[in-house]
C-alpha cells in the first residue's frame, strides 16, 4: 500500500462514481478513501455499492454532519498514516482536479525530491478554465496576498490538489491545525515549509466544476484573509520542533 487519494464529499452523487472510476482507470496502484460528511443525496451509498468492484482499494469513512473540508482531510490523513500509506493525496470530487495529473504529483515526491507536491495554477504551464472573472481575480489575489504575508515560496498556496509524503504528515501535529476552510490548505503548506520540507509546484489546468454546486462561501473567504494573518503571527512564537531539511 503506497498511494492513497483522499476525496472529501458532501452531496457529490453527480460526480462520485465517475471520479472514483477515473482514478482506478489509471491502473497505477492508487487506492481511494472517500470521507463523506453524511451526504443526504446518497453519495455514501454509491461509494459502498462500488466497493465490491474495488475490494481492498476503495474505502469510505462516514461522518455525521457537515464538519468542514479541513477536518475531513485531517480525518483522512490520520487514517492513511494508521494504514501505512507512503504518499497521500488530496483531490476534489468534482473534476476541477484532473485525475490524470496524479502520477505527476507522485513523481515530484517519489523522484523529484519534494516532500509536498502542489498542483499549481500559477506556475508556468498552469492555468484555469471556465472560471468567472471575479473568482479568477479573487483566487490569484489570494495567492499574492499569502506570499506577501507569509513569505512562503509557493505561488498557489490555496491549491487543494496536493501530494504529501508520509514523513511530512508524521512531522506535522495534525491536532494543532486550526482551520477548516479556505485557510486550511495554506496552513498545511506553511507548516510543512516551516518544518523544512521542500514544496514543489507542478503545473495543472484547474477546470471549474461541471456537476453539482460549489462549496465556496463568504465565510470561507473571510477565514482565508484573517487566517493568513493569524498563521503568520502565531509562527513568530512557535518552535517548529524536529525541524528537518528535505
Amino acid at each position: 500500500m503506497e498511494k492513497l487519494v483522499i476525496i472529501p464529499t458532501y452531496n457529490e452523487k453527480d460526480n462520485i462514481r465517475k471520479i472514483i472510476s477515473a482514478v482506478f482507470n489509471l491502473q497505477q496502484g492508487f487506492h481511494v478513501l472517500i470521507v463523506d460528511d453524511g451526504s443526504p443525496d446518497g453519495t455514501g451509498q454509491i461509494v459502498k455499492d462500488m466497493q465490491t468492484d474495488y475490494p481492498g482499494q476503495l474505502f469510505i469513512e462516514e461522518r455525521s454532519g457537515k464538519l468542514g473540508l479541513g477536518t475531513a482531510y485531517i480525518h483522512g490523513f490520520k487514517w492513511a498514516l494508521r494504514n501505512g500509506y507512503q504518499f497521500i493525496f488530496e483531490m476534489d470530487a468534482d473534476f476541477s482536479h484532473n485525475p490524470n495529473d496524479l502520477p505527476r504529483l507522485y513523481d515530484a515526491c517519489k523522484n523529484g525530491g519534494a516532500g509536498v507536491a502542489v498542483g499549481s495554477r500559477y506556475v508556468t504551464g498552469g492555468k484555469t478554465e471556465n472560471w468567472p472573472w471575479d473568482r479568477a481575480v479573487l483566487s490569484y489575489g489570494a495567492s499574492v496576498y499569502v506570499r506577501c504575508i507569509t513569505w512562503m515560496p509557493v505561488k498557489d498556496a490555496t491549491a487543494g490538489f496536493v501530494c504529501y509524503k508520509n514523513e511530512v504528515l508524521q512531522a506535522i501535529n495534525l491536532d494543532e491545525i486550526q482551520f477548516v476552510g479556505y485557510a486550511f490548505q495554506i496552513e498545511m503548506k506553511f507548516t510543512a515549509w516551516k518544518l523544512g520540507f521542500k514544496i514543489k509546484e507542478v503545473p495543472i489546468t484547474f477546470i471549474d466544476r461541471k456537476e453539482g454546486y460549489s462549496k465556496m462561501s463568504s465565510g470561507i473567504v473571510k477565514e482565508g484573509i484573517l487566517g493568513v494573518l493569524k498563521i503568520q503571527w502565531q509562527s513568530l512564537f512557535k518552535n517548529y520542533k524536529g525541524r528537518v531539511t528535505k
